[in-house]
């Protein structure tokens, strides 16, 4: 049977036909769908949206120690904060088998930055799969669960945007029955302290080789002969654009790429006159097969920024043929259009705090999530954004430093609790004097509205616990902390004015849920009279894509408007008023 499914539907069916029985991990795009898939297998696997991507490996981590299959997901940045306990997991192995999925994100469609998550494969000497399609995705699952209990090794497999988002064919197979739990008792196996730690780190170096082998034979990497003249290294999602653009050429496709094939690599570089090496990002093969004293060329062609496509593949042979670069094909942009930047979308909560934050000349250090889009004209208030609980943290060490205006710091309720709560702990201690705002609108809203441990529901739709910001908030010492309705602007500006200008920090938390996820309107819709309008534009500062303005009007599309209030609240002549039914 079969059926055509999305590259992260296809992992997460790999994953119920390997067997798995945990599967965890923390939303982010483009991995996000990875665990909303398995949730259709919650019958036969237990899953969950941990408070963050370290939490969620270390929680998989135990149910593969104990033998069951489990599998983690997340975005590369997440790879960052779940690194500390893989770089040792490396070294205790597991006993089950235990798959880290990774998506990159090239092209940087969703993220802050670009980095190849193969990176991490070598650093912490863990083998590492590149599925270029659905079937691969399901195929290797089950391959990499085997490799990672055979070799006791947690196994990365790497997916990008492309791979995760783009639908192909799957042939459906039967599930693997589940192993067996029991934990055995072990010190010397699972407790590196410097005794036994040095004799795991040989190991690791023992492991690597015999994994070396294994991918050299691998069924995931193979050999496709064509003409000899020119042949190609290609790994993942690469491999489909080459097949495209070089459709003559002889193709190595590279799936099982860490530890590095290297017999593979010098019979394929025996039998051709040329040798290509395609990669997304980082040149990893490239310079490991000029290691290995092969002659080859790849980054001098192929581009390293950014992600790679049939036209930019068309762009490298044309270089490697000594050719004029071929033309762009993409429809050119029509004159005349309004640019469209992204912004809040209409009745947005956060936007009402960003609106009170524009009354004060006060430095604003952003975090990741949909307030993140308070950056933008014509709201202009976020200075800065590094990563996520950065908010937090950034405005503390700017404080510290001496910065003379005043400091806000902004991270949502996801993100809070995912790793805002230490900044915030480290605010209260060292006695820092930053505003802190919460902006909960009661949901992972940036990536899908997935649910966190403020919603009161699991992942699989159990009720639970409603964790408190403002509980935590007393719990790490913060004295000052006030809740606000963003919709009530006199409110959120009174509250926010009277916590910057206050000598010792505090916590603000603006609540209200996302519209988007309640899916109704707040209340009646907004007209504008034009007669009263004096076309001012302060209802156009509030960013809201519902206000529409020309040269001489301004107007609400009733198709937009959800009823938030905010611009009846922000008109000086009250010509914004709610739409008779």
């Amino acid at each position: 049977m079969q059926e055509l499914l999305s590259g992260n539907e296809a992992i997460a069916r790999g994953a119920w036909e390997a067997g798995v029985t945990v599967a965890t991990g923390y939303p982010g795009t483009p991995s996000t769908e990875i665990l909303e898939a398995v949730v259709g297998y919650k019958e036969d696997i237990y899953c969950e949206w941990s408070p963050n991507e370290k939490v969620a490996l270390e929680v998989a981590a135990g149910a593969a120690m104990a033998g069951a299959r489990a599998i983690v997901t997340m975005k590369h940045v997440g790879l960052n904060v779940a690194a500390d306990p893989l770089m040792t997991l490396s070294y205790l192995g597991v006993e089950g088998g235990m798959v880290v999925c990774v998506a990159d994100d090239p092209g940087q469609h969703s993220s802050q930055n670009e980095q190849d998550t193969r990176q991490y494969a070598r650093l912490g000497k863990i083998p590492v799969f590149e599925p270029a399609d659905s079937q691969d995705a399901v195929a290797m699952m089950a391959e990499a669960m085997e490799v990672s209990e055979r070799y006791r090794t947690p196994v990365i497999l790497r997916s990008t945007t492309r791979v995760s988002h783009s639908r192909s064919m799957v042939t459906l197979g039967e599930r693997r029955q589940p192993n067996e739990v029991g934990f055995e008792r072990n010190p010397p196996r699972w407790v590196p302290l410097p005794l036994w730690g040095r004799r795991m780190r040989v190991e690791v170096e023992e492991r690597l080789s015999l994994l070396s082998e294994a991918a050299s034979s691998s069924p995931s990497n193979r050999v496709e002969m064509r003409d000899t003249s020119l042949g190609i290294v290609a790994a993942g999602i690469a491999y489909q654009y080459v097949r495209e653009v070089f459709p003559e050429a002889s193709v190595l496709k590279i799936s099982f790429g860490y530890p590095f094939p290297d017999k593979l690599f010098k019979e394929f570089a025996a039998k051709v006159d040329k040798l290509l090496i395609v990669e997304e990002l980082d040149n990893i093969l490239e310079e490991h097969i000029k290691a290995l004293g092969i002659k080859c060329v790849g980054k001098e062609v192929v581009s390293p920024v950014g992600e790679l496509s049939v036209e930019r593949l068309r762009d490298t042979r044309a270089r490697l043929e000594g050719k004029e670069l071929p033309k762009p094909t993409h429809l050119p942009e029509e004159e005349g259009l309004p640019g469209r930047p992204p912004v809040l979308c209409p009745g947005c909560p956060h936007r009402g705090v960003f609106h009170a934050l524009g009354k004060r000349d006060v430095i604003v250090t952003g975090d990741i999530g949909c307030y993140s889009l308070g950056v933008f004209p014509p709201l202009s208030r976020t200075d800065t954004i590094l990563c996520m609980g950065g908010g937090v943290t950034v405005a503390h060490g700017m404080d510290k430093a001496g910065e003379r205006r005043k400091l806000v710091g902004i991270v949502g309720d996801s993100t809070f609790f995912h790793s805002g709560i230490t900044g915030l702990l480290d605010v209260a201690y060292n006695r820092g004097k930053s505003t802190i705002i919460v902006v909960d609108n009661r949901t992972t809203a940036m990536t899908g509205h997935q649910e966190h441990p403020g919603t009161g529901i699991t992942l699989m739709g159990e009720p639970t616990i409603e964790a408190s910001i403002e509980e935590f908030g007393r719990a790490c010492g913060m004295k000052r902390i006030v809740t606000v309705n963003p919709y009530d602007l006199q409110e959120t500006i009174q509250a926010v004015t009277a916590e910057i200008d206050a000598e010792e920090p505090s916590l603000v938390i603006s609540r209200a849920p996302c519209p988007l996820k309640e899916r109704k309107p707040l209340g009646p819709r907004r007209i504008i009279d034009e007669e009263v309008c004096v076309t001012c534009g302060k209802c156009v500062k509030l960013g809201c894509p519902a206000i529409e303005s020309s040269e001489d009007r301004v107007r609400i599309n009733p198709l937009l408007c959800i009823g938030c209030r905010l611009c009846e609240q922000v008109c000086p002549v009250d010509a914004i008023s709610k739409e008779e039914e």
